[in-house]
């Protein structure tokens, strides 16, 4: 008899453990709930493994052709080899400097330009024409114009990312302004506020943390322009590595390529990320 007892209370605590187990999972799984940093961190490790395993198992596995898809092992390689000779650093180098160089121009000049678009309608009247039809361009339709204004040296380079983030920028960051809340504005005049004071003391912090989100986007779109930046008589740069290793199928080269321009866009990303939560602490997100 004593045993049935204990057996039946370890069949309950079994259920209603397993129970808990079932319910925790499914709040992983609610929209808009916070999950443990370990789930979180868990979760993403499994994928990229889910993805190396599958590259692994088509490459090593003979499925697809190395001219296609090369190992992991020949990407190692041809990283050992590039890195000892200094090609690696070199190329990465020269990107970074194009990349950074076309965003921060850009930025300078299109956050103050779409704060003063979406908060007077007269700038919007002015602006929004030209951007509007500009930010449709295809960038790589302007090379040819670029090389022809400017020439085919780093400034060339520097103009393609400028005009691939710049009236983006401007376009998301007069959204931002322009989604302030009136009511602030009207508060702040009722209170006494001068218009100067409304713009620096109420505007531009209201809109910073959109304008820090709007950056770290169009910093990962530069980054898509880095091969178009370097399509034409360019000697260095991740692009001209890819292209270059395009022409004489070096697919292990490629790879290695996309694999750094992913890598360096993941830590830029992560530092907007950490300026966004060091500049901006009270916008922080919940």
């Amino acid at each position: 008899m004593c045993s049935k007892v204990v057996s039946h209370a370890a069949n309950e605590g079994s259920g209603a453990r397993r129970a808990r187990i079932a319910s925790r999972v499914a709040s992983y799984f609610a929209p808009k709930t916070e999950i443990p940093g370990r789930v979180y961190a868990t979760t993403s490790a499994l994928t990229a493994i889910s993805v190396f395993a599958a590259w692994s198992l088509l490459s090593y596995g003979g499925l697809v052709r190395p001219d296609f898809l090369p190992t992991p092992g020949a990407v190692l390689h041809a990283a050992w080899v590039t890195l000892a000779d200094g090609s690696l650093l070199h190329h990465a180098w020269s990107s970074v400097t194009v990349i950074l160089s076309g965003f921060i121009l850009a930025s300078v000049l299109a956050v103050p330009l779409g704060i003063m678009m979406g908060s007077f309608k007269i700038v919007e009247a002015a602006v929004e024409p030209i951007t509007g039809f500009v930010r449709y361009l295809p960038v790589s339709a302007l090379i040819p114009l670029l090389i022809l204004w400017i020439g085919i040296g780093i400034e060339q380079k520097i103009a393609v990312i400028f005009l691939g983030t710049f009236f983006q920028q401007v376009i998301l960051i007069a959204d931002v302004s322009a989604g302030v809340s009136r009511d602030l504005v009207d508060c702040s005049y009722t209170l006494g506020a001068k218009r100067r004071h409304v713009i620096t003391q109420v505007l531009i912090p209201a809109t910073l943390p959109g304008v820090m989100d709007t950056l770290r986007v169009t910093m990962g779109w530069a980054w898509t322009y880095l091969v178009v930046a370097e399509l034409v008589a360019a000697n260095s740069g991740l692009g001209y590595m890819i292209l270059n290793s395009m022409r004489g199928l070096f697919t292990d080269m490629i790879f290695l390529g996309i694999l750094v321009i992913g890598l360096l866009g993941l830590i830029t990303d992560q530092v907007m990320k950490a300026l966004r939560a060091w500049l901006l602490p009270w916008a922080a997100r919940t």
